[in-house]
């Protein structure tokens, strides 16, 4: 039986994979899912929050997001650094809310100096006034800034992949895929937890989908969030058809049968699929980023709680 070959550690190649996904029934891969989800991770709801402190004006050109400076159609808010105040009181709210863990999100290449200094005060700040655990997500790393953020109480980094390597120039030409798992190195390096995931629904493939799968276990990652595509206006994705419900709930299933010892949890653009995205926690996701995304809305707290329970998991 697949479900106990992979409890005793077999893991699935991409062609294997793209097999199992292309000839079992959507349901058996559900269950298959579902089993392992609760088999490696338990019943718990694994609810993170992120806030943006430093938005807009990117050098990056990623296709997908509103804050690159490269997209001057596209809205979004704009500022070089949140206020500490403002980040201790969202964090103090999410605690208050059930939240167990928190991340600073920055826009941009890389933190200058100044700009880390910041957010390593509000880190120790978060340290002494807060319980949550706490995640930074602030671009390319050097083993010197690694170090900063894990002596300044910080022990996950996030980075996403977005997508496989062969789709990925794609979407982005102004950095590379690997730059992003040489960053993810430098964090495991500095004894940081992984947290990297990707953008479904931006016009690549299953078969993209499941690699990135692959290449975010063989770079160790203990946390998987997975985003929809939220077409924004005035970026080079904005018309992009978005994928049907259930191909975005097959992947959940798929990430959670490749990856079966990750926190998969479901991200920006969930909220598209309206009741709908609670299929996803019924196919192998067992945790969600809760409350606002960078640039897009998402759902309150007290709701999605309602949801988590109403799904049999607990708090």
């Amino acid at each position: 039986m697949l479900a106990e070959e992979i409890i005793e550690g077999r893991r699935l190649s991409l062609d294997e994979a793209l097999t199992l996904a292309a000839n079992e029934t959507a349901a058996s891969l559900f269950a298959l899912a579902d089993f392992l989800r609760r088999r490696f991770c338990g019943n718990r709801a694994d609810l993170c929050s992120i806030m943006n402190a430093k938005s807009g004006k990117c050098p990056e050109d990623c296709a997908f997001c509103a804050q690159s400076a490269h997209y001057q159609n596209a809205v979004t808010d704009s500022y070089d650094r949140i206020d500490a105040d403002a980040a201790v009181a969202m964090a103090k709210a999410n605690q208050a809310a059930g939240v167990s863990r928190f991340s600073l999100v920055t826009a941009g290449r890389e933190l200058s100096e100044g700009q880390l200094a910041h957010c390593l005060a509000i880190f120790e700040r978060l340290g002494k006034e807060v319980s949550l655990s706490l995640c930074a997500s602030m671009g390319f790393l050097t083993p010197g800034k690694a170090a900063q953020l894990y002596a300044a109480g910080v022990r996950r980094y996030h980075c996403n992949l977005e997508t496989s390597r062969e789709f990925f120039p794609r979407i982005c030409t102004s950095h590379r895929w690997e730059d992003k798992i040489a960053t993810l190195a430098v964090a495991r390096d500095a004894g940081l937890e992984l947290c990297s995931g990707g953008i479904i629904g931006m016009g690549e493939s299953r078969r993209d989908r499941l690699s990135l799968a692959i290449a975010l276990r063989e770079a160790g990652v203990q946390s998987i969030p997975v985003n929809i595509l939220n077409p924004i206006p005035g970026t080079p994705l904005a018309e992009v058809p978005p994928l049907p419900r259930e191909e975005i709930v097959l992947t959940i299933a798929m990430f959670r049968i490749l990856v079966p010892e990750a926190a998969i949890r479901t991200a920006g653009g969930r909220s598209l699929l309206g009741e709908a995205q609670e299929d996803c926690f019924r196919a192998g996701a067992g945790g969600a980023i809760v409350g606002n995304y960078l640039t897009t809305p998402g759902r309150d707290i007290a709701s999605d709680r309602a949801m988590f329970v109403r799904l049999g998991f607990s708090l």
